[in-house]
């Protein structure tokens, strides 16, 4: 069992992690030479001249993550409702696909950095390979996990607008995610959009429970 005192620590992590992580990804894509927030994938920033920023952000921002997961099971601890194990484990493994894909830099690709060729890689390399592996393991566990909080919510008296909330968030992170597979000039935008309502989520969910431990 976590004491109070750790779980409200860990939460606030699982607070400030979803949040650094947005930011440093905005202004580095504003910032860097020859990357085209618009229309290329956050992934490419690690290829900057700034990615040890990118790669440094996404481990802590993952680390703080899988520690609010584990300070959520802890919050949770009096209870064996729908969510109570699954919702951490997903948000755990979000995480964790969330560090290897930013330790594991993702191939040179749509004109990034400056003098690569035009349009995605035709031939990934093995590592290139498993970052999109780790990528779409974060893709799918965090919605998963959105949809698992759902029921939870669901099923406690007064949670229905938390439910209808991370329901619509999984609804609106799988659509802008899937959208921004599909060749257009505005692909980073809508990368960007499923970052901001995943990130936003998982933020949100981790102070509400660390209000319910203060409380407690």
């Amino acid at each position: 069992m976590i004491p109070r005192s750790t779980a409200v620590w860990l939460l606030t992590g699982g607070v400030i992690g979803p949040i650094l992580l947005v930011v440093v990804f905005l202004i580095l894509g504003w910032t860097q030479l020859g990357y085209d927030p618009m229309r290329m994938y956050l992934s490419y920033l690690s290829r900057a001249e700034a990615g040890w920023v990118a790669v440094a952000a996404t481990v802590v921002s993952s680390l703080l993550m899988a520690g609010g997961a584990i300070g959520l099971r802890g919050a949770m601890r009096t209870s064996e409702g729908p969510g109570t194990w699954w919702g951490p484990i997903l948000i755990g493994l979000a995480a964790v696909g969330l560090a290897l894909a930013g330790i594991l830099l993702t191939e040179p690709g749509r004109g990034f950095p400056p003098g690569t060729p035009p349009g995605p890689t035709k031939h990934p390399s093995f590592v290139g390979m498993l970052h999109d592996w780790a990528a779409g393991l974060a893709m799918c566990s965090l919605p998963t996990a959105m949809l698992v909080m759902a029921r939870r919510f669901a099923s406690e008296g007064g949670g229905g607008r938390w439910a209808a909330y991370s329901s619509l968030s999984a609804v609106a992170t799988v659509t802008f995610l899937v959208a921004s597979f599909y060749p257009t000039d505005v692909l980073g935008v809508l990368e960007r959009i499923a970052l901001l309502l995943a990130a936003g989520w998982v933020a949100l969910v981790m102070w509400k429970f660390r209000r319910e431990v203060t409380r407690a």
